[in-house]
């Protein structure tokens, strides 16, 4: 692993047995001595500690006001940014202008600026297209001094708020900024990548490693690595770039079409001027020639990424993410069909090592969100 970065808790990481492993040009904890089983399950009933900080954090600093800056990042994504209140954040995604995904984020209005939350894989690519795009109206700043944490689970509101106490009054997708005597400003909002409740907290680089122990000191959480992570957003059915999306699927395709919020469609205040609009609103209106659909396999054997899906003997799709859903207790994937096939409770099968095995197009998520409105 010598061309990766190490995260601010690598120390911290090895300490608590992380097993690392090279992950989008960082060095990331894939599990700890409990296991990837036991991490999953841990978070769904308890609370669980995610180091996040390979992840881009940047912020947008209005120089001609905040409208300014929110119309020009949606020259850039098909989301409504106008129109997002103060204190709240929302999903959008880099669009091509063949309508194919750049890459999926978390935007968020703290007044004074937009928070933005990208992939490690394209932070450098999104931050360079924001700063070729924003500048006339907007200071793109890349956050290379603060660290990014995510506590989810059930229990992490009250893990949480013996820490923070305000996060209490948080509902899904809000933001504070919070200050702590040992671990100061603290970017905190309700949300995650699990489907549980939970929250991410970007803190100073060099108070990291205090707020990480003093979350792991509690007995209701666990650290969490890249291998429940995995298995977790899975079971939520939440799309991994590069994956489930890329530069060739659209919004519409890949079931994020709830992502683009009324003023940005056909009809609305700000249509279109976004990447790729023709083909997505096209979309939107007409229905996009596949989709993503959650299979569930009848057998035991895991479908994972790269798996053909076959109709009558002949591909018809792939399998872009796929394995063991611990909750669910069975093995779950998601993956690509014509329309024509996505309809739930359609049977086809999946080639395992030159074997056709039976498959179901069920529905999302595989379990339940837990989000707290």
């Amino acid at each position: 692993m010598t061309d990766t970065t190490r995260l601010p808790l690598h120390a911290l990481h090895q300490e608590m047995g992380g097993r690392m492993v090279p992950f989008a040009g960082y060095e990331m904890p894939v599990q700890y001595a409990a296991g990837v089983m036991a991490e999953h399950l841990h978070t769904r009933a308890k609370a669980g500690l995610f180091d996040v900080s390979h992840m881009g954090q940047v912020r947008l600093v209005p120089r001609a006001g905040w409208e300014a800056t929110a119309l020009a990042l949606e020259t850039l994504v098909p989301a409504a940014v106008l129109g997002l209140a103060e204190g709240r954040q929302r999903y959008g995604l880099f669009t091509n202008a063949a309508g194919g995904i750049l890459d999926d984020l978390m935007f968020a209005n703290r007044g004074h600026d937009i928070f933005v939350v990208v992939n490690a894989a394209c932070k450098a690519a999104d931050i360079a297209l924001m700063q070729a795009a924003l500048s006339p109206t907007t200071e793109v700043i890349a956050i290379t001094d603060r660290a990014l944490l995510a506590l989810q689970g059930p229990e992490a509101e009250a893990a949480l708020s013996r820490l923070v106490p305000q996060v209490t009054g948080m509902r899904f997708m809000d933001v504070i900024e919070a200050d702590h005597p040992d671990f100061g400003s603290l970017w905190i909002s309700r949300s995650g990548y699990t489907g549980e409740d939970g929250f991410e907290i970007s803190v100073a680089e060099g108070q990291t490693e205090g707020l990480a122990r003093a979350l792991l000191a509690m007995e209701e959480v666990l650290p969490i690595g890249l291998g429940a992570r995995d298995s977790l957003r899975l079971e939520a059915g939440l799309c991994l770039y590069g994956h489930d999306i890329d530069e060739t699927t659209s919004p519409v395709e890949a079931g994020l079409a709830w992502s683009i919020q009324k003023a940005r469609r056909a009809g609305g205040d700000r249509t279109g001027g976004f990447p790729g609009a023709d083909r997505i609103l096209h979309e939107l209106a007409e229905g996009a020639p596949r989709q993503r659909v959650a299979l569930r396999p009848e057998g035991r054997a895991p479908m994972r990424e790269g798996t053909a899906l076959l109709c009558d003997g002949q591909e018809v799709g792939r399998v872009t993410s796929g394995g063991f859903g611990p909750s669910v207790g069975a093995p779950i994937a998601m993956g690509y069909v014509p329309t024509g096939l996505a309809a739930p409770g359609t049977d086809l099968a999946g080639r395992v090592r030159g074997k056709d095995l039976p498959v179901r197009i069920s529905t999302f998520p595989f379990h339940p969100h837990s989000f707290k409105r």
